[in-house]
């Protein structure tokens, strides 16, 4: 059983995936982030690998891209940061990255860099399923969940090749566009739930626009497996980018009452 699999055997609880992106605002920063977050009680750290054009992320992730490249983060960058979070602790580590990055790097020695800096699970948010056969081989020779991403406009024909092919969890886009904080947790994220848990047995959890204890609460009474916060926490890292100190105790904060509403 991988690590994945055994933080949602854990029976009471929804569990509390946090996002960072890697290397913002630079490599040590951002392993200060990671054990942060780790700290205040995230049970999967989900990495986003910085993109020039990250096309499912709002303006909150988009300028910690910006920054994260413009430290001059690479790919050996990222697996240096993993590797030193990975001393730190046995979380569960996720990369949320674009096809475009690992294609470059060459998809084989990607996924095989990633395992052996001890990355969990891989979601290349631009990748449809249909195209997903190559890497699909390759995450499964090196022991990687492969997580994709449904939205509420997925037809169920498509959901049903999507939770064929997953493993890990699945990321459920809440809301139509891109990630950001909002005041609430809609109606239709919840429906996207039920039906997408009439398809599957495998692990759903909610994301994009995610960022209070109430929108926790509100989706695990709903039957989330998980929740998935990031532009809430990068909000963080950007507020404190002059006091490293102050933004390691906000985000231990702030994941710690995130994580209560999980577990009440």
């Amino acid at each position: 059983m991988g690590r994945i699999d055994k933080i949602f055997r854990k029976k009471g609880a929804t569990a509390f995936i946090g996002f960072a992106v890697a290397g913002d605002p630079d490599k040590e920063t951002s392993v200060r982030i990671a054990k942060a977050l780790i700290d205040g009680g995230t049970d999967i750290l989900e990495l986003g690998v910085p993109f020039s054009d990250p096309v499912a992320d709002g303006p909150t992730i988009q300028r910690a891209d910006d920054r994260a490249l413009a430290a001059g983060t690479t790919p050996d960058t990222i697996f240096a940061i993993v590797r030193d979070v990975r001393a730190y602790s046995d979380i569960p580590i996720v990369f949320l990255t674009y096809f475009n990055t690992i294609y470059r790097r060459g998809i084989d020695r990607f996924y095989c860099e990633a395992h052996e800096a001890g990355v969990d699970g891989i979601l290349v948010a631009d990748m449809p399923v249909e195209e997903s056969g190559e890497v699909m081989e390759i995450a499964q020779k090196y022991g990687i969940d492969p997580i994709f991403l449904i939205t509420r406009t997925t037809s169920d024909e498509r959901m049903d090749t999507i939770v064929r092919r997953a493993r890990g969890y699945l990321y459920l886009v809440s809301v139509l566009g891109v990630t950001g904080a909002r005041k609430e947790v809609s109606p239709e994220a919840l429906a996207l739930l039920h039906r997408v848990r009439k398809h599957t047995k495998i692990p759903l959890a909610l994301g994009f626009g995610i960022s209070t204890p109430d929108h926790v609460a509100t989706c695990r009474r709903a039957g989330a497996d998980g929740v998935i916060v990031g532009s809430a926490i990068v909000d963080i890292v950007e507020r404190h980018l002059g006091d490293p100190d102050a933004m390691e105790t906000s985000l231990r904060r702030y994941v710690t009452g995130m994580k209560d509403a999980a577990e009440k």
